[in-house]
């Protein structure tokens, strides 16, 4: 309940006095370390009737409280808020006269709910707070699960005659754009694009246009499926709408832009980052989904094998030293990272980062986004840290030698420093910061630790089939036939559960390079990486290949898919 408003709730509990403190930090505590919803765990430990506390939230807010059924409401006030609006928004109507409609909301802290339903119904809208579960009970009685699909949305706004046909867009001023921005379909079509693919668990939405289309992509599991395209006159007031969201400014098309969306589908938090190009034929917007609840921060969860998982968990609990994860753009480094310093999210300990930008906000840590407009680089928020009494300090990236340098000298002067590089596998993070110019024997005394990561496709478990692999792939994993034994192979036929695509989700592949002293000893020496990784290897460390055939042993994950990304 309220699963992205456990802050307010600890600020209304403890302005209202109705929680003893010390039980109210074990249960922020305890809703950092797990994840859960702080109303969730007040509510379940029966410290806090639920009534009580959602009718706490609406004093809080000024609403009207309704406690237990509205009773029957009349088909015509059901019939005023269409379904896929309900849905989208986690509403129920249960009154309504000329002038304004009284809507019961799943997530009542969300005020967004209250500008756009007012724009769209053409009333004044009053929220009513009740109990999110019986909310979610009477959305799915009263308007069903049947959702409007993007492709029905289409065919309907095909039908109906819109502005913003193509023509001299150049010349159509800031009210013309948020007029069209404004419409009714234009709001429900994007508010559909973007809750299929959250429920797609997409991470990226693509919109792009061309000379005589405009495309939709999403991202899913790092591959791009194209989306059935609107058509090409929707383009700007689609893309106006975006910009409306995030609050950009609608009128400059020129130059690019960065913004971010918050709002909430189907009752639940979403969080965008927007990214705007300008192209020849319009702007191109790429939304980066940052759903909370579909990353895993729990690193108990992100399949690690035993090793790896134990070797994490020693060295985020030293109390200085660096530690690095490292692998290419969208390897889950930082889901990685987050996921380590949750663990270490206590009330004893000052967590500080820097990041470029937040990607996720995690309670209890103090995040701050690098600036470079203003200066205010990884460098320089690093430097301001060391003034701030941290325990803890994760970096985003090291990208030149004075972030490695003040990296170092936190980790040398009593701090645990986790951060990431772009290398290809462990050992080669070692020669990478020599190349930046830090000193051979400083990292030596620093670095404690690299994990190098890759995501790759898991098979579907609905449609995954065995089958026999051709010897020529088995040579390219470098494999010989007659060492495979009994042991299978499987692969994903494709079903209506995967899209037909044979994987559905993915997992991580990773390399565990622990420093021991013979590895320092080389490291001060300038040995080349294959030096450090064959002496790596000598002591048990396994490559990303020989983690990717752990995987396909058992059944996770595909040959093609381990060739494709170790």
């Amino acid at each position: 309940m309220f699963e992205s408003h456990s802050q307010a709730i600890l600020e209304l509990c403890r302005d209202q006095q109705l929680i003893a403190p010390s039980t109210l930090n074990d249960l922020n505590e305890e809703h950092k370390a797990t994840g859960k919803p702080l109303a969730d765990l007040i509510i379940e430990m029966g410290i806090v009737e639920k009534s009580v506390l959602l009718k706490k939230v609406a004093d809080q807010l000024g609403y009207e409280y309704l406690e237990g059924s509205p009773g029957e409401i009349p088909g015509e006030v059901i019939a005023s808020v269409q379904g896929s609006l309900a849905r989208m928004y986690g509403v129920i109507p249960i009154r309504m006269d000329a002038q304004a409609i009284d809507l019961l909301a799943s997530d009542p802290f969300n005020s967004q709910v209250i500008d756009d339903l007012t724009f769209a119904l053409g009333k004044d809208v009053r929220l009513v707070v009740g109990d999110p579960v019986r909310i979610e009970g009477m959305l799915k009685l009263h308007y069903g699960d049947d959702e409007t699909t993007v492709d029905d949305l289409l065919r309907e706004m095909s039908s109906e005659d819109h502005d913003g046909s193509g023509g001299g867009d150049k010349e159509l001023s800031e009210h013309d754009l948020e007029a069209m921005a404004g419409q009714t379909p234009i709001i429900r079509f994007v508010n559909l694009v973007i809750g299929q693919a959250i429920r797609d668990k997409a991470s990226d939405i693509h919109f792009e246009p061309f000379e005589h289309e405009f495309k939709i992509r999403y991202r899913i599991d790092g591959a791009l499926y194209e989306m059935a395209p609107p058509p090409k006159h929707l383009a700007l007031p689609i893309t106006s709408r975006i910009k409306v969201l995030s609050n950009l400014n609608i009128a400059e098309r020129r130059i690019p832009q960065d913004g971010r969306i918050k709002l909430t589908l189907g009752g639940r938090p979403v969080d965008l980052r927007v990214s705007t190009l300008p192209t020849q034929f319009g702007e191109s917007v790429v939304l980066r989904v940052l759903d909370q609840s579909a990353v895993q921060l729990d690193i108990g969860a992100l399949g690690m094998p035993t090793d790896v998982f134990d070797g994490i968990n020693e060295i985020i609990r030293r109390p200085n030293g660096i530690f690095i994860v490292t692998g290419p753009t969208g390897s889950g480094k930082t889901t990685t990272l987050y996921s380590a310093l949750r663990v270490i999210n206590t009330s004893d300990l000052k967590l500080l980062t820097a990041e470029d930008p937040v990607e996720y906000e995690i309670e209890g840590i103090m995040q701050v986004p690098v600036n470079h407009a203003v200066g205010l680089t990884f460098a320089a928020a690093l430097r301001s840290f060391l003034r701030q009494d941290p325990d803890v300090i994760m970096v985003g990236e090291i990208r030149d030698l004075e972030t490695a340098q003040i990296a170092i000298q936190a980790s040398l002067t009593g701090h645990l420093v986790l951060s990431t590089l772009h290398t290809n596998d462990a050992p080669g993070a070692v020669t990478r910061l020599v190349d930046m110019g830090v000193e051979p024997f400083l990292i030596a005394s620093s670095l404690e630790a690299v994990l190098a990561q890759r995501l790759v496709r898991r098979i579907c478990k609905n449609c995954r089939t065995p089958y026999e692999p051709p010897a020529a792939l088995l040579q390219q994993l470098g494999i010989d036939p007659v060492d495979i034994g009994n042991r299978e192979f499987f692969y994903g036929r494709g079903c209506e559960h995967c899209s037909d695509t044979g994987y559905r989700g993915r997992m991580g592949v990773y390399e565990w390079l622990r420093l021991s002293e013979a590895v320092r000893d080389l490291v001060v020496e300038r040995a080349s990486t294959m030096v450090i990784k064959q002496k790596a290897l000598e002591q048990g460390m396994r490559t990303l290949r020989d983690d990717g055939l752990r995987a396909i042993f058992d059944g996770a994950t595909s040959i093609e898919e381990i060739i494709k990304y170790t």
